[in-house]
């Protein structure tokens, strides 16, 4: 029915119906008990179960037929807040808050009554005065308590639906939703009225469902901010979410729901140390708000923070998730196995209980990588450990702020500072990784760990110091000696012993300068410092085969270094002298040659050297494309000859070798076809030239 065809009702009419909807209709009309939490001064009150009617409201005040006959399914739901996204169940969402077991009675459109004294459903006397259940909020804003009574003399009255309830009424959302990790996504708890009758309730009422756009509503209120929040949430709009929930917030500092809902977008923008903190802010708010427990348990879980979940997952009074339970235990019997294994120095098994670790759900935990990276760097793995470091670094951003829980007997933020300085004194950043423990220090001052690694960092800094030092002067010898105790203390220290070759390389010494980078590469297999001296090294003791192996690594780590190129060319040179091979008209940073006649041709190819030509056309877009390629390979494979013919210049040559598609690559050795390619990409190309520039040494 229309609200202008409403009949008027006289207070005395009212006061009749309330009365007469005052009793038990039994177990169908029983609401959960759970529904209410009347312990905060802002109290998100549980919405319904949908009523099995057509209507938005049943039993209303306001002149529509009750619908209070029709039986009416019990919300089995425990108490939730207003307007959670549900995506799964929580872990307590069977649970019932200790002491908090009131039990109202009421038929389809009754006032709640609170009863703190009877734990069975019964019928509850008409109030007399305006009452409203402790906690709730009047239109001033002050907090109302039971039995305070009001100017006005109309009764307050709970209804549903958006009807003209009169004042104090509450407008009940949507049907209830699960918990789960997402934001509040209902808006149910919405307190309006005031003392003004109808007009004003409505159109309170009207705003707060209100579908429209905040610029179209200048001044929303908080319930319609998180609403639009909730649909920028679901549109996956995080930051735009974000910064919706944040100005609800300003609105309504004291709504747990808001903080909540904040968290979860947080937890989608990945900033977890945020999302932490907003959920123990719901919980001050609210302790005993369980969709928080849960999601907190699970992000704790998440940083591997083992402690600190368990407190949130095992909550007294409540029968905890056995999925949180089962990850937990996988986690902490990990962690255990890693800190037995790293205590005696067993890193492969360390390595396999940290990885375990990450799999069974602390797969967010900065702490895990960094020890995953500690631990390669003990198998000699440098190369993955420096690799791990800039992701560590950037997720221990995204955990800010650090918090006070331990790992290996140290705290979280020290533990990466302490695994930091060992990346750094491994890269040979002396500086920083002196600047990285003493940070650590400062956390974690009484730390045996720390403290140990203090001290090698300060003497191993010091001897790096003083062998640079001798080594500018010239004084060869005694940086040698410098840099050997620099060793003592950190004997897996690649760039020492690279540093000391250096010095054997310039007293002569070149064995030791081998053996001392053999050392260095043995540790870290890509330093390329420790190569290039190994090559040279190689070269003075006339050791072609290894010089041109280290040169042709270094080729291809510096493909556009021209003095490498140039020492891989004569390396090749000699090794190919002292093969007893004739080595005729070869010098290096040869060009492409171009030929045009047949004889020149066979004469060209004849040479024990590879021999690539590119039989190509003047119009050929292909042909324009991958010729310069071809004096690019001329430059890098010093050792290849590279010829050219224009097929429709010297088209003798194109039939002798029978060319019929353009660009076609032949190799010859010796006058003899060895392989072709038509068409080929770059990298087919210059594969198969490398292949036969090593064949040549």
């Amino acid at each position: 029915m229309s609200g202008k065809n409403k009949p008027e009702i006289s207070l005395e009419s009212l006061s009749d119906r309330l009365r007469n909807s005052l009793t038990y209709d039994g177990d169908a009309n029983k609401p959960d008990f759970r529904e209410l939490d009347l312990g905060s001064p802002v109290s998100p009150l549980r919405n319904r179960a949908a009523a099995s009617s057509s209507s938005s409201s049943s039993g209303s005040v306001s002149g529509r037929t009750s619908n209070s006959n029709l039986p009416r399914k019990p919300d089995s739901h425990p108490k939730s807040h207003s307007g959670e996204l549900s995506v799964d169940s929580s872990p307590y969402a069977a649970a019932v808050r200790p002491g908090h077991a009131r039990s109202y009675s009421y038929s389809s459109g009754s006032p709640i009554i609170p009863n703190s004294t009877s734990t069975s459903p019964s019928p509850a006397p008409s109030p007399s005065v305006n009452v409203l259940p402790t906690g709730n909020i009047c239109p001033s804003g002050r907090i109302v308590k039971t039995g305070m009574a009001s100017k006005s003399t109309r009764t307050d009255v709970l209804g549903s639906g958006s009807g003209n309830y009169g004042h104090g009424s509450i407008i009940w959302g949507g049907p209830a939703s699960k918990p789960g990790p997402g934001p509040d996504l209902s808006s149910r708890g919405l307190v309006v009225g005031g003392g003004g009758g109808g007009e004003p309730l409505k159109r309170m009422a009207a705003g707060a469902g209100s579908t429209t756009s905040a610029s179209a509503n200048p001044n929303p209120n908080p319930e319609e901010l998180k609403r639009m929040g909730n649909d920028s949430y679901r549109k996956g709009r995080y930051s735009e979410a974000l910064s919706l929930y944040d100005k609800a917030i300003a609105l309504s500092p004291g709504n747990a729901a808001y903080h909540f809902n904040r968290s979860a977008a947080l937890m989608e923008m990945n900033r977890l140390g945020e999302a932490i903190k907003e959920c123990q802010e719901t919980l001050e708010l609210d302790p005993g708000y369980l969709r928080a427990h849960h999601r907190l348990g699970s992000l704790f879980l998440s940083l591997g923070q083992v402690e600190d979940a368990r407190k949130h997952i095992c909550l007294p009074g409540y029968k905890p998730d056995p999925t949180e339970m089962h990850k937990l235990e996988y986690i902490d019997k990990h962690l255990k196995r890693c800190a037995d294994a790293r205590r005696l120095g067993d890193w492969r098994s360390a390595l396999r209980e940290v990885d375990a670790a990450i799999a069974s759900g602390a797969n967010a935990s900065p702490q895990l990588y960094a020890c995953r990276a500690e631990v390669l760097l003990k198998l000699h793995r440098l190369n993955e450990a420096f690799l791990a470091m800039p992701v560590i670094q950037k997720s221990s951003t995204s955990t800010e702020p650090q918090f006070q829980s331990k790992i290996f007997g140290m705290l979280f933020e020290a533990h990466l500072f302490f695994v930091n300085a060992q990346i750094e004194l491994a890269k040979g950043r002396f500086e920083n990784a002196l600047t990285a423990i003493e940070k650590a220090m400062k956390l974690e001052p009484r730390n045996i760990e720390t403290t140990a690694m203090l001290n090698k960092v300060r003497l191993v800094c010091r001897s790096r110091a003083r062998g640079n030092d001798l080594f500018k002067s010239e004084r060869f010898t005694e940086a040698c000696s410098a840099y050997g105790e620099g060793l003592k203390h950190d004997p897996l220290n690649s760039v020492l012993y690279c540093n000391r070759a250096a010095c054997w390389f310039k007293l002569g010494q070149w064995e030791r300068s081998v053996e001392d980078c053999n050392q260095a590469l043995r540790l870290h297999p890509n330093y390329i410092k420790a190569l290039l001296r190994r090559a040279i090294s190689n070269t003075k003791l006339e050791r072609w085969s290894e010089a041109v192996r280290d040169y042709e690594v270094l080729r291809r780590e510096l493909p556009d270094d021209k003095e490498v190129a140039e020492s891989l060319f004569h390396a090749q040179v000699a090794l190919r002298k002292s093969r007893g091979e004739e080595v005729y008209n070869m010098k290096f940073g040869g060009e492409v040659e171009m030929v045009s006649g047949l004889d020149q041709f066979r004469a060209a190819i004849s040479s024990p050297s590879a021999s690539v030509v590119l039989f190509k056309t003047g119009s050929n877009m292909e042909c324009k494309q991958i010729s310069p390629f071809l004096d690019t390979l001329c430059t890098r494979y010093p050792c290849v000859n590279f010829i050219k013919v224009d097929i429709e210049e010297s088209s003798a040559i194109g039939h002798a070798e029978n060319v019929r598609i353009v660009p076609t690559f032949k190799i010859y050795k010796r006058g003899v076809r060895v392989k072709e390619m038509i068409c080929p990409n770059p990298e087919v190309l210059e594969s198969s030239v490398r292949h036969y520039n090593s064949s040549n040494i």
